[in-house]
């Protein structure tokens, strides 16, 4: 039977979410988001509303975004706060957990021997040649804002794929981008008011970006100059698009370092006007309800821009976010989404520039008053990505 089960169990993901599960709680195998999740909606019966069709996608990353749709799928499942320990179950609940457990357990397995003998592990996960993929990928991105790690799970998308390959590309473009792991971000001092800031933009998240773009049909047969500057110029924007899936319309507050923070968390960096300005950009793309291949899609067509300074192809560019854009339009037709929103889309662009363009503005004034701090402590990947912003002054590590 299952002696010490709980450690077994664990094998099986989150039923509600797909996150690593903790065990059984309240009858069903979840994790201990949703576990706690559920333990608050029964003590307060609350009175969830769905701000969308009640047919809200639950994984581990958007989990947070509908807490209707969240608790009815906890109930589907069978939730319940009078359900049976795992110690009262009957030998046929039991043997049924214990198959499952099985079952995960052989497919564990398989993943493990599908490399061949000698294959080294790849370093990031595989993704469908479709636009699943690209949904994978950007689920992987904001999985970091949720403090999770990918695990390479593929959600259940519908899409159809001929209009964007995502495949794995080889290491050919020889940049200095892969496997590069930010340094920790130091404590709080008078001066390291940027740190949290600098951490939540682009601390762990901008490694994902660039695998990000390099699962991008195209973007690998572009020009080295042409993937760096386009990473360069575009990171930070994509960061800015997919805060929208961890934030909280309802109180002002996005998921960060493992809570949920509202602007006065980042008031230390003496720059109230921009974060200001970035929540406002989060709350009003998060009101447009984007679904997971939108804004997957969107931030593909934020990284590919041909009007970007100092590329050497740009038509070569120009005809990727075309191709881009004619996939988000597919994608926005199939979903039933209003006219013009694809304009309304577009129109964003430009408040991403500006806010990225105040974002130097400060990032330049903060290392002119604190050089020795960003030399020694600001990660390498994030001095790498603002390299015009440092260069003049200082090597970039890594």
């Amino acid at each position: 039977g299952i002696n010490n089960g709980k450690s077994q169990i664990e094998i099986i993901p989150c039923k509600i979410c797909g996150d690593k599960s903790s065990g059984i709680h309240y009858g069903v195998i979840t994790c201990e988001g949703c576990k706690g999740f559920f333990r608050r909606s029964q003590q307060s019966n609350a009175a969830y509303s769905c701000p969308r069709q009640k047919n809200c996608l639950i994984d581990r990353t958007s989990r947070n975004r509908c807490q209707h749709c969240r608790l009815q799928k906890c109930l589907a499942v069978g939730m319940s706060r009078d359900a049976v320990k795992f110690g009262r179950m009957s030998k046929k609940q039991r043997d049924s957990l214990y198959a499952e457990v099985q079952k995960h357990r052989l497919q564990q397995q398989q993943r493990d021997h599908q490399q061949q003998p000698g294959e080294a592990e790849p370093l990031t996960p595989t993704y469908g040649l479709s636009t699943n993929g690209l949904t994978e990928l950007h689920d992987d991105l904001s999985s970091y804002m949720n403090g999770h790690t990918p695990d390479g799970t593929k959600p259940d998308s519908g899409v159809s794929s001929f209009y964007l390959d995502i495949q794995p590309s080889p290491d050919q473009s020889g940049l200095d981008i892969n496997g590069i792991k930010p340094e920790p971000i130091c404590d709080f001092t008078p001066g390291s008011g940027f740190f949290p800031y600098c951490s939540f933009t682009n601390g762990e998240t901008s490694p994902t970006v660039s695998m990000f773009a390099k699962r991008i049909d195209g973007f690998m047969e572009l020009c080295q100059n042409d993937q760096i500057v386009l990473l360069k110029a575009g990171s930070l924007e994509v960061v800015f698009v997919r805060m929208c899936r961890a934030f909280d319309p309802q109180n002002n507050t996005v998921y960060f370092d493992g809570k949920y923070a509202g602007p006065d968390v980042f008031k230390s960096l003496g720059c109230d006007d921009l974060i200001s300005s970035v929540f406002e950009f989060g709350k009003n793309l998060c009101s447009m309800h984007l679904s997971e291949d939108e804004i997957a899609l969107f931030s593909a067509f934020v990284l590919m821009s041909a009007d970007r300074s100092w590329l050497q192809e740009k038509v070569k560019v120009e005809k990727l976010q075309q191709k881009i854009q004619l996939a988000l339009q597919h994608v926005l037709q199939k979903n039933h989404r209003e006219d013009g929103i694809l304009t309304k889309l577009i129109c964003k662009v430009s408040t991403l520039r500006a806010l990225c363009s105040r974002h130097t503005e400060k990032l330049t004034a903060f290392k002119a008053i604190y050089p020795d701090i960003v030399r020694a402590h600001f990660p390498p990947l994030y001095k790498e990505l603002f390299g015009s912003d440092f260069e003049q002054s200082m090597p970039v590590d890594g």
